[in-house]
C-alpha cells in the first residue's frame, strides 16, 4: 500500500480554492447552479472530468507527468470535502443564521424583544444588548458603499467559536466513519456508489478507451446540447429553450388529488445516468414508497383528516413522524447486525487485543475516546450558548447517532444523490412535551443551532470520510494517510469559503443573492419558535404525532424482518425512511426514469447489455456536471445569465 504525495495535496489545495469560488458564486450569486451540496457534487464531477482529460494527455506526454491513481484520488477527496463545506455543509448556513435575525427584527415581529437577551454576545456579529437594526447586518444585507470596507473584526470571534463547534462535530464524525467503515465496507460489503464512480475511471488500464467510445461522447453530448441552449434562451430569448421542469400539481386540482403535496419532475440527464448504475429493486422501493406517501395524503384527504405539515419541512406531518420512527428502527437494526464488529472494537478500546487496526483512519482506542470527546464538548458548547443540559444532550445524540447514520446509510447503500431528512431533534421532543416547556433561552439557541447543523443535512461530511475511505480501498492507499488530507481539506475551505462568503453579500447585498440561504433557512426557526416562546402553541395533539411515529416503527420493523428472512423481497425499509423527504421529492422522476429504462435493459439483453451502454449513463452524468462547471465560468466571466440546473 501506498500514501499520497505532497504534489497531490498542493494540487489539491488549488482545486479546494477554485471549488469554493464556484460553488459560491454558483449558488448565491448566478443561483440558478446548485453546484455543491449534493453527496455527489457536480462541481466535483465536473472539475474531475477535466482533470481525468488532462491527466490522460499529460501520461501519453510522459509517465513523469501524469498522476498515479492515489495522487488523482487524494485531489477528489479534497474537492468533495471543500464542496460541502463551502456549500449546505456549513458556510451557506453558518454566515447568514449570524446576522438575519438581527436584520429582519422590526417593531411588529418584536424578536429584539423576544430573542436579543438569550443571545450571547460571542455567538453573533451583532451586539444582542442593542436592540436596533446595527450596521454589520444592513451592509451584509443592502451592500456596502463604494467607501466602505467588510467589517471582519466584527466575524472575527462568531467564526473562531462557530467554526470551533464545526471542527469539534467533523473530528466527531471521522471518529464514527473510523468505528463504522469494517463493519459497512468489509463485512456488509456495502456498494458505496459514489465511491465506484470516480476509482473506475482512475483503475482503468487504457483511460483512451473510455473517451473513444461513442456512447460516452453522445452521453455527454445530449445534457451538453440542452444546457447550452438553455443558457443561450436566457441571454437571448428568441433561442428555444428546452424546460426540464414541470408540477404533477397542476395535472391534478380536483379534490381529494389536489391534496397530493407538492411533487415537482425534475428531468435530470446526470441523475438518470447516476441512479441507472443501482440496483432495480432499490430503485423499485424507492420510488413506490414515494408515490405511495401521495397515495396518504389523498387517503387521509378522503376520510376528513386534518393534514398540517411537519414544521419546516415540505412533507406532511404524519409522514414525517412515520419517517423518525423508522430512523429509530434502522438504527437499532443497524447496531444489532454490527454487534459482533463492535465487540471487537470494545476489546481494542479495553483490553488492547490484538486487532490490526494499522490501516484504519485512526486507532480504534483513539477514534472511541475522540468520539466520546467530540460529543461531550458539543454538547458543552450548546449548554454554554444557552441550550439547556439535557436537552442538548438529546440534541445531539439525535444528530449525530440516528440522522447523521441514516443519511450516510443512504449514501453508502442506496446511492442517494442529495442527504436530507423530515424531521429535527425538537420534532421528536414535540411528541413527548410541548416545545414551551424548553423554555425561552433554549429555543432561541437552538433557532440558530438548528439553522447551522440540523435542520438541512445536504452536504453532510460524514458521507465524504466513509466514501475517501472507501475510495482508499479501491487504489491501494492507506486510509491512514487520508487523516491529514481530511484535515488540511477542512480548514483550508473553511477559511476560504469564509472570505469568500463575507466579501460577496458585502459587496452584492444579500437581498440580491440566493433567497433561500439569506430569507430561508436563517429565518425559519425563528418564525417556527416564536409562539412556543410566547406560550401561545397551536401544535397537533401529542398523542397524534406519537401514534404516526409508532406507526413508522411498526412498517419499518416490518420491511427490515421481510427482506432479513427472503431475499426476493422487493421493499427495502430505507426507501420507506427517506420516502418524505426533500431528497426523493427533487428526484423521484429520476428514479422511476432510470428504473423504467434499466429493467427491460437488464430482463431482455441481460448483464452485456449494460455493461455495453454504460459509457451512454456515464457520459450523461459527465455532460451535465461539465456544464454545469462550464455556465458557472461562463456566467462569471461575461457576467450573462445561466441555465437552471434541475438538482435545487
Amino acid at each position: 500500500m501506498s500514501g499520497t504525495s505532497y504534489r497531490a495535496i498542493l494540487i489539491g489545495i488549488l482545486f479546494v480554492i477554485a471549488v469554493c469560488l464556484i460553488v459560491s458564486y454558483a449558488e448565491l450569486v448566478i443561483m440558478h447552479i446548485q453546484i455543491g451540496f449534493l453527496q455527489f457534487p457536480p462541481v466535483v464531477i465536473g472539475l474531475f472530468f477535466f482533470l481525468f482529460v488532462a491527466n490522460n494527455i499529460l501520461q501519453r506526454l510522459s509517465s513523469k507527468f501524469g498522476f498515479s491513481p492515489q495522487e488523482m484520488m487524494t485531489i477528489y477527496c479534497m474537492m468533495l470535502i471543500a464542496s460541502m463545506i463551502t456549500s449546505r455543509g456549513l458556510m451557506e448556513k453558518l454566515i447568514p443564521a449570524l446576522v438575519a435575525v438581527n436584520y429582519y427584527s422590526n417593531e411588529t415581529n418584536s424578536w429584539s424583544d423576544l430573542f436579543y437577551p438569550h443571545i450571547k454576545g460571542w455567538l453573533v456579529p451583532f451586539d444582542p444588548t442593542k436592540g436596533a437594526l446595527q450596521k454589520v447586518s444592513l451592509t451584509f444585507y443592502e451592500k456596502l458603499e463604494s467607501w466602505q470596507s467588510v467589517p471582519w473584526d466584527k466575524w472575527g470571534i462568531p467564526l473562531l467559536v462557530w467554526g470551533g463547534l464545526a471542527l469539534t462535530i467533523f473530528f466527531g464524525f471521522m471518529c464514527l466513519a473510523t468505528l463504522l467503515r469494517k463493519q459497512w465496507v468489509d463485512n456488509e460489503k456495502l456498494t458505496f456508489p459514489f465511491a465506484q464512480f470516480p476509482l473506475e475511471f482512475v483503475k482503468v488500464r487504457d483511460t483512451g478507451s473510455f473517451l473513444k467510445n461513442r456512447l460516452t461522447w453522445i452521453g455527454f453530448a445530449i445534457p451538453a446540447i440542452i444546457f447550452t441552449l438553455n443558457g443561450l434562451h436566457r441571454i437571448n430569448p428568441l433561442i428555444p429553450e428546452l424546460p426540464l421542469v414541470s408540477y404533477l400539481n397542476q395535472y391534478f386540482t380536483e379534490r381529494p388529488f389536489n391534496h397530493i403535496g407538492y411533487t415537482p419532475l425534475y428531468f435530470s440527464f446526470a441523475a438518470i445516468g447516476f441512479f441507472y448504475l443501482l440496483p432495480t429493486q432499490l430503485l423499485f422501493s424507492l420510488w413506490i414508497f414515494f408515490i405511495l406517501t401521495r397515495v396518504q395524503s389523498v387517503i387521509a384527504t378522503m376520510f376528513g383528516m386534518r393534514i398540517s405539515e411537519m414544521p419546516l419541512y415540505p412533507t406532511q406531518s404524519f409522514m414525517g413522524y412515520q419517517v423518525a420512527g423508522a430512523y429509530v428502527v434502522l438504527v437499532c437494526y443497524l447496531f444489532y447486525v454490527s454487534i459482533p464488529h463492535f465487540k471487537q472494537v470494545f476489546k481494542k478500546v479495553f483490553n488492547n487485543d490484538v486487532i490490526d487496526d494499522s490501516n484504519e483512519l485512526m486507532p480504534y482506542k483513539f477514534a472511541f475516546w475522540g468520539l466520546i470527546l467530540s460529543f461531550i464538548l458539543t454538547v458543552l458548547w450548546c449548554y454554554m450558548a444557552g441550550i439547556s443540559l439535557l436537552f442538548a444532550v438529546f440534541e445531539i445524540a439525535i444528530y449525530m447517532f440516528f440522522v447523521a447514520i441514516i443519511m450516510a446509510r443512504s449514501t453508502a447503500e442506496s446511492g442517494l444523490l442529495m442527504t436530507e431528512t423530515s424531521f429535527r431533534p425538537i420534532d421528536m421532543y414535540s411528541m413527548i412535551l410541548p416545545k414551551a416547556a424548553l423554555g425561552a433561552q433554549t429555543l432561541t439557541i437552538l433557532s440558530l443551532f438548528d439553522a447551522v447543523f440540523t435542520r438541512d443535512q445536504r452536504g453532510l461530511l460524514f458521507t465524504g470520510f466513509l466514501d475517501g475511505l472507501k475510495i482508499s480501498d479501491g487504489v491501494n492507499m492507506r486510509r491512514r494517510s487520508l487523516l491529514p488530507v481530511f484535515i488540511i481539506s477542512i480548514i483550508v475551505a473553511f477559511c476560504v469559503s469564509a472570505v469568500i462568503h463575507l466579501w460577496l453579500p458585502y459587496h452584492k447585498g444579500a437581498l440580491n443573492m440566493y433567497s433561500y440561504t439569506y430569507w430561508g433557512n436563517p429565518l425559519w426557526g425563528f418564525q417556527d419558535n416564536v409562539s412556543a416562546i410566547e406560550r401561545s402553541s397551536g401544535q397537533e395533539a401529542l398523542w397524534t404525532m406519537f401514534a404516526f411515529f409508532i406507526v413508522g416503527i411498526v412498517v419499518a420493523t416490518f420491511l427490515a424482518i421481510m427482506r432479513t428472512l427472503f431475499w426476493w423481497w422487493p421493499l427495502h425499509p430505507l426507501g420507506y425512511a427517506l420516502s418524505a423527504s426533500w431528497t426523493m421529492i427533487v428526484f423521484w422522476c429520476p428514479v422511476l426514469v432510470a428504473w423504467a429504462i434499466k429493467q427491460p435493459v437488464i430482463r431482455y439483453g441481460g448483464m452485456k447489455v449494460y455493461r455495453r451502454l454504460r459509457p451512454l449513463f456515464l457520459g450523461m452524468i459527465f455532460g451535465e456536471f461539465g456544464m454545469a462547471v462550464i455556465w458557472t465560468v461562463v456566467s462569471w466571466i461575461f457576467g450573462v445569465p445561466a441555465p437552471s440546473f434541475p438538482w435545487p
